[in-house]
């Protein structure tokens, strides 16, 4: 795939990620040799160039393409983190956060609270759909709480919805998974920005 701004991209027949490119800005030097088209990218600054030899052509398109779309990431994982450090009540009314980023044998717990009932709570974060990686990650870390605090321990996975079989993953180890939108968590932090600014002025 060449574009216009003078970028290559070579992709496999299966995956995402090109498995060799060259950024824009690339001078293309094209010649046929025999039945081989022969395609040159040279990059200037650093000096590299990358050589594709083609034999045999089953598609090939002249495109001019216009791109009128909007990129728009409502929320990371530290957003979704600190909507929910700011408004407790995304996952669930009477929450109260004690801390984040809190350290324990498996790794990092995003959110430690309490709840209602005064139980210790792990929420784990995850900004896309979550798989089942999540919910074992989560178990580890409730897993590990438990060893050490003297009350019961709840797990909730926080994400904007769960892979196929992951809520049933969910209630075999007795987890919780609460939706959490990252447009809503987007929103939360830009209303606490805008309050924090016009309290600065």
């Amino acid at each position: 795939m060449i574009k216009e701004d003078g970028s290559l991209l070579v992709h496999r027949s299966m995956g995402y990620e090109p498995v060799n490119w060259q950024p824009p800005g690339c001078i293309f030097r094209t010649n046929i040799s025999g039945n081989v088209l022969n395609i040159r990218a040279v990059r200037r600054k650093p000096r590299e160039s990358l050589k594709i030899n083609i034999d045999k052509i089953h598609l090939l398109s002249v495109l001019s393409l216009v791109d009128k779309g909007a990129f728009s990431l409502y929320a990371s994982e530290e957003d979704m983190q600190r909507a929910i450090l700011i408004q407790p009540s995304l996952v669930e009314e009477g929450l109260k956060p004690i801390t984040y980023e809190k350290k324990v044998e498996p790794g990092f717990i995003d959110v430690y609270a309490i709840d209602k009932e005064g139980r210790m709570v792990v929420i784990e974060i995850k900004r896309r759909t979550a798989g089942k990686e999540a919910a074992l990650q989560l178990e580890k870390y409730v897993q590990s709480l438990k060893k050490v605090v003297s009350r019961e321990v709840r797990g909730i996975l926080a994400a904007p919805g769960v892979a196929k079989g992951v809520q049933r993953i969910l209630v075999t180890l007795g987890l919780d998974f609460k939706w959490v939108d990252p447009k809503k968590c987007a929103e939360i932090i830009q209303k606490a920005d805008v309050k924090r600014l016009s309290e600065f002025f």
